[in-house]
């Protein structure tokens, strides 16, 4: 049974059916049932796809949904036979104008311009209006300095149309991209199917990439990759889960929760904190110099290595409010060593993002012993050059015995991808501050460690490489690594000396679930102060900080 069969027929005038055919599990449901489940299988879970007009009471506040450029009509610059007679069947089976519909409308009462394809319109393929309507929509966005929602399917690009529709791939591009330049917030949402020339432009250029479940995203469609390759392709590939997977889509959220998932993101958007003028002055000296730990190095070494010490997870819901992670290098793949995202402190936005390694064996295999790999520090960026766009502050959580040293990771670049975070930190035109809350090691510790000021927690340890490896390296023993820790200079303590750490974190006793919120708490008044006041600087005085912090070394 096709889709089209299951929720259109009352576009034709038919009386509706009382129950509805899964096409995935088979089993009948109430219709009724199904609607108010929000179009979704109340049996197997299966996502119906949604005619437009259903889309906007999703997602849209009553009577908030406006429409634009509505008298854009496709023509036939092919004069391709038959054309005209399939766009004068497809408008009177839809009741729409084209497979796009855009407007102006508010989510929570947060204004956005929000588009929606419709694959009951000739399977959503971008011909000349389509391309124009979303070019259009940006554009209205640019001017009225508003968010874009675009809920995205397409079968690709329109034959009829030829190269017509091939240009619609750069408009669009175009678009966006003026649109980003000014600063403003895009989120694609990818449903079923998002293909072909779509897929290669508007659609995987957001800021914020979300994907319904299950939906079938790629740029080739799975039938024309079985018939070139003339093989079977995986279960599951190019599905939504897939695409998260390999680093393209941020979150899959479910239909449900979409809503309030928007609200939220454009919400954090509009909450950023201000740059101060040119002539702002900042004291920016660094703390007194706090009491000495009583643990010697190897023993902070071991202390940082216990699984039970607190993650960078642990912290960030701890200090933050409605963090939303983030996935994906948007290149290759979504390293689970690395997490991001944004979410707020006091009210405003931060991007926050951490070296996760775990809390038991099971957990640190998922996230490689807390060793990124190259796709994890471009994620890492990624966000980063994100956070500078929308003028969010950056803090960063280290722990990390050292970058990944696998064979793949060479292959991808682990060296480029480390000095890319390191040049581009340098000059990142917002707040970063960096906690190192456990291992610092080596270049790994750095590449996230590039902040206007360095914290490091009283136990933690930031050093040129493991006291193993140096013992190792330098005197030729292994054995030697305890003597190794007290010459390297690793602790907190040391650290301050040489002014390479601006503060210590207190740890009452020791990092633990017994001590996490008076850490927490510590951490937030902190971190609420060193925003605040490095926010009061300009750009230029944010970079000249930064360079001179490391040239002094």
């Amino acid at each position: 049974m096709k889709f089209t069969d299951l929720f259109m027929r009352n576009d034709s005038g038919k009386e509706a059916p009382d129950y509805i055919v899964c096409p995935s599990c088979g089993r009948r449901a109430e219709k009724g049932d199904v609607v108010n489940n929000n179009y979704i299988c109340t049996f197997c879970g299966y996502y119906y796809r949604i005619r437009t007009k259903n889309r906007i009471k999703m997602v849209a506040d009553k009577d908030s949904f406006e429409v634009l450029f509505e008298d854009l009509t496709t023509a036939n610059p092919l004069d391709f036979p038959g054309y005209e007679e399939k766009l004068a069947d497809a408008r009177a089976k839809t009741g729409l104008t084209e497979a796009v519909t855009v407007g102006k409308c508010r989510i929570f009462g947060e204004e956005a311009i929000l588009g929606i394809c419709d694959a009951r319109f000739l399977m959503s393929s971008m011909g000349h209006v389509v391309g124009e309507r979303v070019a259009r929509a940006f554009e209205k966005a640019t001017e009225l300095k508003l968010p874009v929602i675009m809920f995205v399917c397409s079968g690709g690009a329109r034959m009829q149309e030829g190269i017509i529709s091939l240009m619609q791939m750069e408009k669009t591009a175009a678009a966006v991209k003026r649109h980003s330049d000014a600063g403003l917030l895009y989120i694609p949402v990818l449903t079923d199917p998002t293909t072909g020339g779509v897929t290669a432009s508007f659609a995987m250029l957001g800021d914020i990439i979300l994907s319904e479940p299950g939906a079938l995203i790629g740029f080739a469609g799975p039938r024309v990759i079985e018939q070139t390759l003339g093989q079977r392709l995986p279960d599951g590939f190019q599905r939504a889960e897939f695409l998260k997977k390999h680093g393209f889509v941020d979150a899959i959220v479910e239909r449900d929760d979409l809503k309030e998932t928007l609200y939220k993101l454009i919400k954090m958007n509009n909450n950023t904190y201000k740059s101060g003028d040119e002539d702002s002055k900042v004291n920016v000296s660094i703390v007194e110099n706090p009491e000495e730990s009583s643990l010697s190095a190897w023993e902070k070494v071991h202390a940082v290595r216990d699984l039970a010490r607190p993650s960078a997870l642990s912290y960030i819901n701890e200090v933050f409010d409605d963090f939303i992670e983030l996935h994906g290098d948007r290149y290759f793949s979504d390293d689970r060593c690395i997490v991001g995202g944004i979410a707020t402190l006091n009210g405003k936005s931060v991007t926050v993002i951490g070296v996760e390694k775990g809390h038991d064996m099971a957990e640190c295999k998922k996230r490689n012993f807390g060793m990124p790999s190259p796709e994890g520090y471009r994620k890492a960026l990624r966000l980063m050059k994100q956070a500078e766009k929308f003028k969010r502050p950056v803090v960063t959580f280290v722990n990390t015995p050292g970058a990944f040293p696998g064979v793949e990771a060479e292959e991808n670049g682990q060296g480029e991808a480390i000095a890319r975070n390191l040049y581009e930190m340098s000059t990142l035109k917002t707040p970063i501050l960096s906690l190192m809350i456990g291992e610092g090691g080596s270049g790994g510790a750095l590449a996230l460690a590039v902040g206007n000021e360095v914290w490091m927690m009283e136990n933690a340890t930031y050093s040129i490489l493991s006291p193993e490896g140096f013992a190792t390296i330098l005197w030729k023993d292994g054995n030697r690594a305890e003597e190794a820790a007290g010459v390297m200079c690793i602790t907190a303590d040391d650290l301050y000396k040489l002014k390479v750490v601006e503060k210590i974190i207190p740890e009452y006793g020791g990092a633990s679930e017994d001590t996490i919120v008076e850490i927490g708490a510590y951490m937030r008044e902190n971190i609420s102060s060193f925003i605040e006041k490095y926010s009061a600087m300009t750009p230029g005085m944010l970079l000249e900080q930064r360079y001179n912090r490391f040239r002094q070394f």
